[in-house]
């Protein structure tokens, strides 16, 4: 693997029985990229970004992330990397300078340093003024604020977002698009991100590549693909639609009302 990608996956495919969630597929993230990762649910979005983690094991084909392969090295991936999940995770009887210390500790870190990084990070997300609360009383924009600040307290090159700002609102999802676009430039971090608000991916994104029924369908810059919608003015929604058949609000609103996760049902 070159040392200019952090991200390879090669002919990946991943099946549940008959059923296949991910179907061959194959793309390159470069270093230090933003790269949305779109796709209806039930697309296949999870299911990679699983793999690519070393949560779940691939049926066929290659993926190497950080410069390592995720079936051989898995060790090595995984302190290469930090996965923000829908579902955040955090102690709500702790607060959140807490939640952080034993990330930290758990992550390899010591105290000592443990406690710095916390520091750092609780001002870096500015939550520093209520470190000391427990995270029960944080808003949801807050504990996602925070669930960020834990996967990135061991400095991972790579950092793997699934639906960051889902069900947030606009100014907390604003302050969250900032972070992560500092985080990007001024660290280099490779994010790579699945989300279903286009604004999101279009001001988010250096590159986008669509997934449907487990099928990557195209790849580009938010601008080269929006080219492929033969309207004027076009949107990545537009593009969406035309992909999906459905507009991404009326399929992010679908997942909400199913409250259901299709990855459990080996469909993601």
């Amino acid at each position: 693997m070159t040392n200019d990608a952090s991200i390879r996956i090669e002919n990946l495919t991943k099946r549940y029985g008959d059923f296949v969630a991910v179907d061959n597929i194959s793309l390159t993230v470069p270093a230090g990229q933003v790269f949305g990762f779109l796709g209806p649910n039930g697309a296949g979005k999870s299911t990679t970004m699983r793999i690519l983690s070393t949560l779940l094991a691939k049926t066929s084909g290659a993926a190497f992330v950080a410069g390592y392969d995720v079936e051989t090295q898995p060790d090595e991936v995984r302190r290469s990397i930090g996965f923000a999940m829908q579902d955040i995770s955090l102690d709500s009887m702790a607060s959140g300078w807490e939640n952080l210390q034993l990330l930290g500790v758990l992550y390899g870190l010591t105290p000592k340093a443990s406690k710095a990084r916390a520091d750092e990070l609780l001002q870096a997300v500015g939550l520093s003024k209520v470190a000391d609360k427990w995270v029960n009383s944080y808003s949801g924009g807050m504990r996602r604020r925070l669930d960020l600040a834990g996967v990135l307290m061991h400095q991972p090159r790579v950092l793997f977002l699934d639906e960051p700002t889902q069900g947030l609102d606009p100014q907390a999802r604003r302050v969250i698009y900032e972070y992560l676009e500092g985080l990007n430039k001024d660290h280099g971090t490779t994010l790579f991100l699945t989300t279903h608000y286009m604004e999101e991916a279009e001001a988010l994104c250096q590159r986008i590549a669509f997934i449907n029924k487990g099928k990557l369908l195209m790849e580009g810059t938010p601008e080269e693909l929006k080219a492929k919608v033969d309207k004027p003015n076009a949107t990545l929604d537009d593009l969406f639609i035309q992909v999906v058949g459905r507009s991404p609000a009326e399929e992010d609103e679908s997942a909400l009302v199913q409250g259901t996760d299709p990855f459990v049902q080996g469909r993601r």
